[in-house]
């Protein structure tokens, strides 16, 4: 394996091609619509399905989000995750927390942290207020990550726990 370091004379397979630097781009486009933090994978898919599954979010021992109607996102090599409608979560526990991420596949995400009996827990939801055009269905909706909350039931039963994960 060679270094980016090394002159691209010396390996003879990519000498007539170029390559940019993504982060010193302003911007990149597939055909006319901008691409956020890399390309999409043609063969990765996501797709929301509306779901009457009841959703339970716990958090310090008390219910912060219950909905029998979460829209199911199923990203190709990644667990569910559950969008629920505002209405079904306790938003006055919820503060806008200023942290965001960007996906190449739904878009522009803003996070809200819970306070609850003093603690303040940081980043558990997301959502996406304007996703991108091919994904829609989660517009204003809010999505908890399992790891920063004590439990996601599902029908009833235990969510799968998972390590917990930076975001980027």
């Amino acid at each position: 394996m060679w270094c980016y370091e090394t002159p691209i004379e010396s390996v003879p397979e990519i000498s007539n091609y170029i390559a940019f630097y993504w982060n010193r781009m302003d911007a990149w486009y597939e055909e006319d619509e901008e691409v956020f933090l890399h390309p999409r994978d043609p063969y990765k898919r996501v797709d929301v399905l509306k779901s009457s599954r009841h959703i339970r979010v716990v958090l310090a021992g008390e219910t912060i989000a219950e909905s029998h109607c979460p829209h199911v996102l199923f990203e190709t090599g990644l667990p569910p995750r559950y969008y629920l409608p505002e209405e079904d979560v306790r938003m006055e526990i919820m503060t806008q927390s200023g942290s965001s991420s960007v996906c190449p596949y739904k878009g522009s995400a803003v996070y809200w942290s819970a306070k609850l009996s003093g603690e303040v827990f940081e980043d558990i939801v997301w959502s996406y207020p304007d996703p991108i055009a091919e994904c829609p269905k989660i517009r204003g909706l809010l999505a908890f990550y399992p790891e920063r909350v004590e439990d996601i039931f599902v029908d009833g039963e235990p969510g799968e726990k998972r390590p917990p994960k930076e975001k980027s």
